[in-house]
C-alpha cells in the first residue's frame, strides 16, 4: 500500500482519534460500572474461566433461574480496556431476567488474536459448563460485543465447538450482536498505529476474519454509528452481503451515535438496539 493508503486507514480505525472526548466517556463508563458493582451484592467478581491471570469472568444473576445467557465481550482493538470498564451494560439486561457475564481476556501484544480469540472460545465453553450454577440456561447462550469485542462475538458465532471439546453442542451460541465490529482484518493488517500490537499475517488474516467464514447457523444482528468512519460502515455491511440476510437479518445504523456513544444504546433499556439484544435472549 502506498503512504497515502496507510495514512488514510489511519484516519478511518483510530475511533480514539476521531472522538477526541472518549476520554470522558471511558471515564463515564468505568464511574457506572463501578457503581453497578456496589449496588449488585449478587454478583460474581473475578471468578476463573481459565489458568491464566486474565482469563477472569464477572457473573450479574438474574433475579429468576433458568435464564438466557448474556457474554459480553469489550473492545478496544484486542490491546487496551478491561471487563471491569464494562458492568454498565448488565443491569438492564438483568432487569429484563437475563444472566449476564463479562469476560476478561489478555491483551495484544503480550497475546496474539489466535490467543484472544481462544480464551473468549473457553470463556464461553465456561458459560455452558457452570452458568446454572448462577440461574442460567447454558441452551440459551448469546454473545455481544463492541468494536473488537464484536469481532469476537462474530467468531463465537461461527466456532466449531466440537473440535474444542466432544461434549459441547455444535451450535453453542444461539445468537450474536455485534456493535461497531470488524469482519475483514485484512485492513488492519496495513494500519500503522496497529501494525506492531496486533502482528497480523496474511495467514491470521484469514484464519480470523468472520467475512471470509462460511454463513453460521446462528443469528448475528449488526450495528454501526452514523457517526463513524467509511471503513466501519463498510465492515458493518460487509458481514451482511457475504453471510446474507438469513444469517444477518438485522444490519443497521444508530443514528447520532459515534464509536463510543453507540455502546450506551444497549445499555439503555428504551433503546431500539437494547430491545435487539432482548429479543436474540428471547424476552420479547
Amino acid at each position: 500500500m502506498s503512504q497515502l493508503d496507510t495514512g488514510w486507514l489511519d484516519t478511518q480505525y483510530n475511533n480514539r482519534a476521531r472522538v477526541p472526548e472518549h476520554m470522558a466517556i471511558i471515564d463515564r463508563w468505568r464511574q457506572a460500572s463501578q457503581l453497578v458493582r456496589e449496588q449488585s451484592p449478587a454478583c460474581r467478581i473475578g471468578l476463573s474461566y481459565g489458568e491464566g491471570s486474565d482469563e477472569t469472568v464477572d457473573v450479574f444473576p438474574a433475579a429468576e433461574p433458568g435464564a438466557p445467557i448474556l457474554i459480553f465481550i469489550h473492545g478496544g482493538y484486542w490491546r487496551s480496556l478491561d471487563k471491569a470498564d464494562h458492568s454498565f451494560v448488565a443491569p438492564s439486561f438483568t432487569a429484563d431476567g437475563a444472566l449476564v457475564l463479562v469476560p476478561n481476556y489478555a491483551l495484544a501484544p503480550a497475546v496474539t488474536l489466535e490467543d484472544i480469540t481462544l480464551q473468549m472460545a473457553r470463556a464461553v465453553e465456561w458459560a455452558w459448563r457452570h452458568a446454572a450454577e448462577h440461574g442460567g440456561d447454558p441452551s440459551r447462550i448469546v454473545v455481544a460485543g463492541h468494536s473488537a469485542g464484536g469481532h469476537l462475538a462474530a467468531m463465537m458465532l461461527s466456532c466449531r465447538w466440537k473440535q474444542l471439546a466432544d461434549d459441547l453442542p455444535a451450535q453453542l451460541v444461539q445468537g450474536a450482536l455485534s456493535l461497531s465490529g470488524l469482519y475483514d482484518l485484512e485492513p488492519l493488517r496495513h494500519t500503522p498505529f496497529l501494525q506492531a500490537d496486533l502482528r497480523l499475517t496474511p495467514a491470521s488474516v484469514r484464519r480470523l476474519s468472520p467475512a471470509f467464514f462460511p454463513r453460521p447457523r446462528g443469528k448475528l444482528v449488526t450495528l454501526v454509528g452514523a457517526l463513524e468512519s467509511e471503513e466501519f460502515q463498510r465492515q458493518n455491511q460487509l458481514i451482511r452481503d457475504v453471510w446474507g440476510p438469513t444469517a444477518v437479518p438485522v444490519c443497521a445504523t444508530v443514528e447520532g451515535a459515534d464509536h463510543f456513544t453507540i455502546l450506551r444504546h444497549l445499555a439503555d433499556p428504551d433503546s431500539h438496539v437494547h430491545a435487539l439484544g432482548r429479543q436474540l435472549l428471547g424476552l420479547g
